[in-house]
């Protein structure tokens, strides 16, 4: 109702944003609700329903989350070249689509070793998914950053709100689809995932006006030309589904995955330095500074995603849930952000306005720091707290869980929608969608990170996780953190220099005094 009270006013922006910003956030709504809603039932369904160990299941769901967030370097380069930001996020909204309603087939429970026919069905849908993520994932962020100027000082603003939309969709996904799928059936809640996926799709092609025209193809004849008696067009589309293919074979050798995306990110990393040399001075210094940025993603989302994987397994075992269904914990974080993410957009610019904002870097700094506090609290809490339930099993107080969101939420909120906002901002426009894809490959090396320590903790007693190896892990995690979040924050002054923040101009503009000296005084919050 929200959203089309936005989209059906007659003005171009609506409260203070344009309408597009409101199509993009309820795309993003329904594209998350089904990623969130299958990412919370994930792990219990690879240990409930096809019998892995809690080891293999944590290498399974970090080799699935590292390469949702490596194929957009794939997506975000086909868009930049040919296909435009628009078509990419239509075609992976079409693969997503297919994928989740592929996920509600689950076979008759007998396991892995006996449901060789299911389970292929199984990493099909994982496949299609993780290609139809790196379609839209990363050029549907490049489309926020095109409805607004580089010096235009609401994008910061308008990430955040964009961030709310991913959460929203996230925290109603988990209680509604995750819910049904713990306490019904997989299937359901499977199923019920690919519906809202096909509700974000129709959202984004009938808001296909609100764009303004940006996302488009590069070269529009080009798409055209005839190759190999097809349309260029529909020949890259066949190049998506080659990949879900590619995919469909890695995501069974798990692995593997983390060789591959050591080589490729060595890859990616030289290919953004070559293009930057073809930059003048100032712009090349911009991509030292992204490549700041992008390195610290392993790190934080390393952590973060403990949340699904180990941390979603120790909730289930070793906290006083009170009879709550395990999946709910996983709308704690989307509902955290939905509540402080407003917040979060106000205090930016009213920070802009007096002139106390901290540069990017240093909320990133301060973001890292947080995500560390929360695992040094978890465990405090844990060991000082807990009760044996009747079986004997030392239980945390579920409080300790709401706290471990909290600051991961707020660590998040200072780093992933303030990361988002510098990296559009300051990509030359040929190379925006890679360097945007090439933020989401540090997350995904952050998310195989994730899986990697959470089967360490997988290796106990029959390969289950033990109480005992998650807390240790926990603290070593927690205190590496907040360090390495503290260093940030103290070279952040040098990383901002890089960014040249007083020279920077929207594109097509010649740059000029009167133009460094607007956006000297426009420009703070990056």
């Amino acid at each position: 109702m929200a959203g089309a009270f936005a989209l059906t006013r007659p003005q171009e922006e609506v409260m203070g944003h344009p309408k597009g910003l409101y199509m993009l956030f309820f795309a993003e709504m329904w594209e998350r609700f089904s990623y969130y809603g299958m990412r919370a039932l994930l792990i219990l369904y690879l240990v409930k329903h096809w019998l892995y160990s809690d080891g293999s299941a944590n290498l399974i769901y970090g080799a699935y989350t590292s390469l949702v967030y490596i194929t957009p370097v794939l997506g975000g380069w086909l868009a930049d070249r040919y296909l435009g930001q628009r078509k990419a996020v239509a075609f992976g909204a079409i693969l997503l689509t297919l994928g989740h309603f592929f996920m509600a087939f689950e076979g008759d429970g007998s396991g892995y070793q006996s449901d060789g026919t299911t389970l292929n069905i199984f990493w099909l849908a994982l496949a299609l998914i993780i290609v139809g993520s790196g379609f839209l994932k990363a050029n549907i962020s490049v489309l926020v950053g095109q409805l607004y100027s580089r010096t235009d000082t609401r994008r910061d603003g308008a990430y955040t709100i964009f961030y709310v939309g991913i959460n929203l969709g996230a925290a109603t996904g988990v209680l509604i689809a995750a819910y049904l799928g713990e306490t019904v059936s997989w299937a359901l809640g499977f199923g019920l995932a690919g519906f809202g996926m096909l509700l974000g799709l129709v959202v984004f092609v009938l808001g296909k006006s609100l764009l303004r025209g940006n996302g488009e193809p590069p070269v529009p004849a080009k798409l055209k030309q005839k190759v190999a008696g097809l349309n260029f067009e529909w020949l890259l589309y066949g190049v998506g589904f080659v990949g879900v293919a590619v995919i469909w074979f890695l995501i069974q050798y798990q692995e593997a995955v983390g060789g591959i995306l050591l080589v490729s990110g060595i890859a990616l990393l030289g290919y953004v330095l070559y293009e930057s040399f073809k930059l003048d001075k100032e712009a090349r210094e911009r991509v030292y500074a992204m490549i700041f940025f992008i390195l610290l993603m392993p790190l934080f989302w390393g952590l973060f995603e403990q949340a699904g994987g180990s941390m979603n397994l120790f909730t289930d075992r070793y906290v006083d849930r009170g009879g709550v269904p395990t999946t709910f914990f996983q709308s704690v974080n989307a509902i955290y952000i939905v509540l402080l993410g407003p917040i979060f957009a106000i205090a930016w610019q009213w920070m802009a306005r007096t002139g106390i904002e901290p540069s990017t870097p240093a909320k990133m700094g301060l973001g890292i720091a947080q995500m560390g506090l929360a695992f040094i609290v978890t465990v405090w809490g844990a060991e000082n707290f807990s009760s044996a339930d009747e079986a004997g099993v030392l239980l945390t107080p579920v409080v300790f869980i709401f706290i471990f969101y909290l600051l991961s939420t707020t660590g998040e909120l200072c780093l992933s929608p303030v990361g988002l906002s510098a990296i559009n901002r300051l990509s030359v426009k040929h190379m925006a969608s890679l360097m945007m894809a090439a933020f989401f490959f540090g997350t995904a090396g952050g998310n195989f990170v994730a899986g990697a320590m959470g089967a360490l903790m997988g290796q106990g007693e029959g390969g289950e996780m033990t109480r005992d190896a998650a807390l240790e892990i926990y603290w070593a995690m927690g205190i590496v953190a907040t360090v390495i979040g503290v260093l940030v924050c103290f070279v952040s002054p040098l990383v901002k220099k890089l960014m040249h923040l007083d020279t920077l101009a929207d594109d097509g503009e010649e740059h000029s005094t009167d133009m460094a000296d607007a956006a000297t005084a426009t420009a703070t919050t990056a």
